[in-house]
């Protein structure tokens, strides 16, 4: 697993906005940012529909997701307008299109392949991937997953009360799944150190 950093985050959709065709670095860009920001399976992102994407609730309806499984996936103020813009771009690049997918390219959907195939080429242009570190497209599920968790140890967040609720936001089938974040990442495994230490002290 590979775990991006911001700046990581940064340069791929900046280099995802430099793509030859328009439309699809619109698509792409949106898409590489909605996954890295709402922990979505690449399969559910590319399979929404306009009308699962309520712009204005600011919430995502996931009919498509894994062992059929609906949920909703809220998404922060700024997902919405930065999805928003993207909805506008697509709308005027491609007026007409053949089918409902939100996400499009050439007026269809975007297909899976391309995107991982675009993803290769651009995190190695952007120095990410090397011959020893080669990330995924569902990294950024990951690190969607370690960041919330970090957030919330650093915040005095009680991981035990609160797994549940991000083991339904990804869609996993079991808290369990969920906590093996916790150990997939140095710095969470310092945090939860310290939490434990400030905890009991240097009790033996």
């Amino acid at each position: 697993m590979y775990l991006f950093s911001h700046q990581d985050i940064c340069r791929l959709l900046a280099e995802a906005r430099r793509l030859r065709h328009p439309l699809r670095a619109a698509s792409y860009e949106a898409l590489f940012g909605l996954l890295a920001v709402s922990g979505m399976r690449i399969g559910e992102a590319i399979a929404l529909e306009r009308e699962e994407v309520d712009l204005d609730a600011g919430v995502i309806t996931i009919r498509k997701a894994k062992l059929d499984r609906a949920r909703l996936v809220p998404l922060h103020p700024t997902a919405t307008d930065a999805l928003r813009r993207y909805a506008s771009v697509r709308d005027r690049l491609c007026p007409t299109p053949r089918s409902r997918a939100f996400f499009l390219s050439a007026g269809t959907p975007v297909l899976a392949v391309g995107l991982r195939a675009t993803f290769r080429e651009i995190t190695t242009r952007i120095g990410v991937r090397t011959q020893e570190v080669r990330p995924r497209i569902h990294d950024l599920r990951h690190r969607f997953a370690v960041r919330t968790l970090i957030g919330w140890q650093r915040s005095g967040v009680d991981i035990d009360e609160h797994i549940a609720t991000l083991s339904t936001y990804l869609g996993h089938v079991s808290p369990a799944d969920t906590y093996w974040y916790l150990s997939a990442s140095p710095e969470l495994m310092g945090l939860a150190a310290e939490r434990l230490h400030d905890r009991f002290g240097g009790v033996r």
